[in-house]
């Protein structure tokens, strides 16, 4: 057991201090002159000397009395089953003990001193919103009752559009996609505010958000509609206004992925991508977000599990990799917070080495926040042994829990870590936050195709509709199925609108697709929602059997704008011709290839996800309540070509 003498740890601890605060100061990047006459929000970690300087005292003499166990326990950010700190339903309990060997979240504290917890749906942490800041409450009483007192920074992924973690009665806020859409910093800044300001309320001060990868390939499987869009320096706006936004209400914003994940074909959950840029492409296009954050005063940046060759040869991913950590992050962007990596139970980190050596080469490789390693114990004892044997040192430890304690600090945890009944009554899915919400998502809604000036649609001409497509389960708490939620939206603005769902999943059976087209020929329009066609896709049937009727047809795309590319839909221009080739192209090797649809007056519009605020705002923007504003943030590429365009980046038509 480590019992260093007092006044010598202290000595220690102030060179650390002094060293990291040296290096922040050397390394931090000067901002560029439109970033000093652009008008702000201060940077959340320039806070005033006076509270400095307290804070630096706490956190010495609370690394004086720590453990060498209590500072490891600080790099790990854990899960937990359950609703309650101290009695989760017994299934959670049983988990929790098959998994940590602990009953619950207070339990977990006292044993692996765990610096973090991070909320998830799975573990069953999330039902409402006082129950979740009952449940952090609690968590935060257990952490103060120990003899080194340190409270929990509970954390959760709240991007926002197809991730979201804590759904309604919350406010939902349109995603990333979508914000780069609308081409708004301020909307942006407004949005973050108020999801930052209602993750506080429930007592959770760390996102893992914004996501700063530039979607380079419409093809990525896990990033997508996450990322704000194609452009490096439209992202970096909104990257940057997001952090401002995060952390002006009290909340640490995470970068992520570092050094970035948006041209990928591979999903980094379940492989290991490796991205080919040349140092002079990361450059150019992956590095200006990550900039951005860096100097907007971010406290966090999540790395991702990729392999980066041109930042570092070796065949390890990014998150073990001290030249990308360390070298580029550190020393060449001047990054001094928090590096947190991404889930550690991921495949794309698990599958060279086992799980007990991948959180010590995390943090040799610059690594500070240990998150959610899929085998607590073992990987809480393997750092402690790699301590012992000198494979890493006590000071690389003090660095990184010098780091975390300091956001704490800059978080407000150590002034007052706990919330209250009337701060979620005050603050959580507020009426003016609804309001805000609705406005932005407004903004958002891309029109991409108004053959014959079909939309708005006209009560007159227009009043029977019928809403048909597929109805995937919606991220948690964000209402839903799509169908129903255009259905009902479009109702209440005066149509009689039918809903006929193909299904849960995307593909239509030939059952569902002969029903939807009998149900259609007895309305005045139909509106079709498509999520993720693509070249084989039964969706491109139903579209365009649809448009065969004759009926006035609204195409909607609830999550990637790429869909019309492989629709059988008519397009201004030269545009007709190319895309009616590339669908019959992508025709000839799909069994269930679409027929050759009439000439009728056909719309289409992107939504970018499937949430209730944005297919609202789209239900607005078909009746003509809104003007559509929306700008594709991406280019869509053709299908019988990728490198032609179909619709170029900035697209996007108004009435």
């Amino acid at each position: 057991m480590q019992n260093p003498a007092f006044p010598q740890a202290a000595s220690r601890r102030a060179l650390l201090a002094a060293a990291l605060a040296a290096t922040a100061a050397a390394c931090s990047p000067q901002p560029s002159a439109a970033t000093r006459d652009r008008k702000t929000t201060p940077a959340p970690t320039q806070t005033p000397t006076r509270h400095r300087d307290r804070d630096r005292k706490r956190i010495d003499a609370l690394l004086g009395r720590m453990t060498l166990d209590e500072k490891i326990g600080q790099l790990f950010v854990a899960r937990v089953y359950g609703h309650s700190a101290t009695a989760p339903d017994p299934a959670d309990a049983a988990q929790n003990r098959k998994e940590a060997g602990v009953a619950n979240a207070a339990e977990l504290i006292a044993k692996y001193h765990v610096g973090g917890i991070m909320y998830v749906g799975w573990a069953h942490n999330i039902r409402d919103p006082h129950q979740l800041a009952a449940l952090s409450n609690g968590i935060q009483k257990a952490a103060l009752a120990g003899p080194a007192p340190v409270p929990v920074l509970l954390s959760t992924d709240q991007e926002h559009g197809i991730v979201t973690r804590i759904g309604a009665p919350a406010t939902l806020l349109p995603g990333a996609m979508a914000l780069g859409a609308g081409r708004s910093a301020a909307d942006a800044r407004t949005a973050a505010g108020i999801a930052g300001a209602e993750l506080a309320a429930l007592g959770i001060r760390q996102d893992y958000a914004p996501v700063a990868d530039v979607n380079v390939d419409p093809a990525n499987p896990v990033i997508g509609v996450r990322s704000f869009g194609a452009d490096p320096r439209a992202v970096a706006l909104l990257v940057a206004a997001q952090v401002e936004g995060y952390q002006s209400a009290g909340v640490a914003a995470t970068a992520k992925h570092f050094p970035g994940h948006g041209d990928t074909a591979v999903d980094s959950h379940i492989g290991l991508p490796v991205i080919t840029h040349s140092r002079a492409e990361w450059e150019r296009l992956d590095a200006p977000p990550f900039r951005a954050a860096i100097e907007a005063g971010i406290d966090a940046i999540m790395t991702a599990h990729l392999l980066f060759p041109a930042l570092d040869p070796v065949d390890d991913p990014a998150t073990l990799s001290k030249p990308i950590i360390t070298g580029v992050l550190r020393r060449e962007l001047g990054f001094g917070g928090v590096v947190v990596t991404d889930s550690l139970g991921m495949a794309g980190v698990r599958k060279k080495y086992g799980d007990g050596r991948v959180p010590v080469l995390a943090l040799k490789a610059g690594a500070d926040q240990l998150l959610n390693p899929p085998d607590l114990p073992t990987a809480w004892a393997a750092v402690r042994r790699a301590v012992r044997e000198g494979v890493l040192s006590e000071a690389r430890i003090e660095e990184s829990v010098l780091r975390i304690l300091e956001l704490k600090a800059r978080r407000g945890l150590f002034d007052d870590p706990h919330t209250s009944d009337r701060e979620v009554n005050r603050t959580v899915g507020t009426r003016e936050h609804r309001a805000a919400a609705d406005r932005i998502a407004e903004r958002t809604t891309t029109l991409l195709v108004n053959e014959g000036g079909l939309l708005p649609l006209s009560l007159s001409h227009h009043r029977k509709l019928l809403v048909v497509g597929p109805d995937p389960a919606a991220p948690s708490g964000t209402g839903g199925p799509p169908t129903a939620v255009l259905g009902r939206a479009l109702t209440a603005l005066g149509f009689t609108a039918e809903t006929l769902s193909t299904g849960t999943a995307p593909e239509p059976t030939p059952e569902r697709i002969k029903a939807a087209v009998a149900a259609a020929k007895n309305q005045d329009a139909v509106i079709v929602t498509t999520y993720d066609v693509d070249a084989g896709s039964r969706q491109r049937r139903l579209v365009s059997e649809l448009a065969a009727t004759g009926v006035p047809l609204v195409h909607v795309a609830i999550r990637n704008p790429y869909d019309i590319a492989h629709l059988d839909l008519p397009h201004s221009g030269s545009n007709r011709s190319t895309n009616r080739v590339g669908a019959g192209r992508a025709a000839e090797a799909a069994p269930d290839a679409a027929p050759e649809a009439s000439a009728v007056p056909i719309a289409s519009l992107a939504t970018y996800s499937w949430t209730d605020v944005e297919l609202r705002a789209a239900a607005r923007v078909i009746a003509g309540r809104v003007n559509p504003r929306g700008r594709l943030p991406v280019p869509v590429r053709r299908a019988d070509a990728p490198h032609g365009v179909l619709y170029p980046r900035g697209h996007g038509l108004s009435y």
